[in-house]
């Protein structure tokens, strides 16, 4: 007689990683992402501080094309706190689920998301002093670490606004702008998945209008972008957006 044979049960691949696929996993992995992208635009802004002066210099005797002028220019109201005020009126405008009750405080999260890095820069504007481009002696500077502070600006450029004030021409550093329509875009990309590489496209239009002009420094807003995406990556945190609600018509129709 031959003995009888049980087959043994494989186990699922699932159990083979526990922990993979949970929920708490892939809620991490969002926010692990968006602090990447911070650490590596903050990366850059430290190597940027090395072309800094060129390209500060050349767009200050350059300008972009009329159409593309006017479509930089104008991607500014992504990054402007009225404009992305607006920006968010008309998403609570065309999701009907943001003007649900209960989800009052999902909408409040990302508001929160899209201006928190922008408060954080402007405490460090306070802090730090550096000259913007278009009231900076450039030819005078023999490298970037020379815009820091008030010695580099040029004749008649107002050092302050008043006693306890100082001129916004000596707030470059780091870039509010920028910091805004980053937490923007990361805000709006949490919602909704599906635009992230268009709120990438117009958050990073947006940053490059801030140079264009001689506002910033091409580092002031790679840093003021990493700020904006940790922000609203700690004000995001591991939450997720909540499904909408199928309306009665929808719930008819199926």
């Amino acid at each position: 007689m031959t003995a009888s044979t049980t087959p043994t049960a494989r186990p699922s691949p699932a159990s083979d990683t526990p922990g993979q696929n949970s929920p708490a996993t892939a809620a991490r992995s969002p926010v692990r992402f968006r602090l990447l992208v911070a650490g590596l635009l903050a990366a850059a802004g430290g190597l940027l501080l090395l072309v800094d002066l060129p390209v500060a210099g050349w767009f200050r005797q350059h300008q972009l094309p009329g159409d593309l002028a006017r479509l930089v220019n104008f991607s500014e109201v992504f990054a402007h706190g009225l404009g992305a005020a607006a920006v968010l009126g008309v998403a609570v405008a065309l999701d009907p689920s943001l003007r649900q009750a209960g989800m009052r405080w999902e909408f409040a999260r990302l508001c929160l998301a899209a201006y928190s890095g922008g408060l954080v820069v402007d405490l460090i504007k306070g802090v730090v002093t550096r000259v913007r481009p278009r009231s900076a002696d450039l030819t005078s500077l023999a490298s970037a670490i020379g815009t820091f502070g008030d010695q580099a600006a040029a004749a008649g450029v107002p050092l302050a606004r008043g006693p306890l004030e100082k001129s916004v021409e000596l707030m470059s550093f780091p870039s509010g702008h920028a910091a805004v329509a980053a937490g923007m875009a990361t805000a709006l990309a949490w919602k909704y998945p599906h635009g992230l590489p268009a709120f990438a496209a117009v958050a990073a239009c947006a940053a490059f209008q801030r140079v264009v002009t001689s506002a910033h420094y091409p580092s002031d807003v790679a840093f003021g972008a990493a700020i904006g995406i940790a922000a609203a990556a700690i004000c995001l945190g591991r939450s997720q957006p909540t499904a909408a609600a199928a309306r009665p018509e929808e719930m008819v129709g199926a």
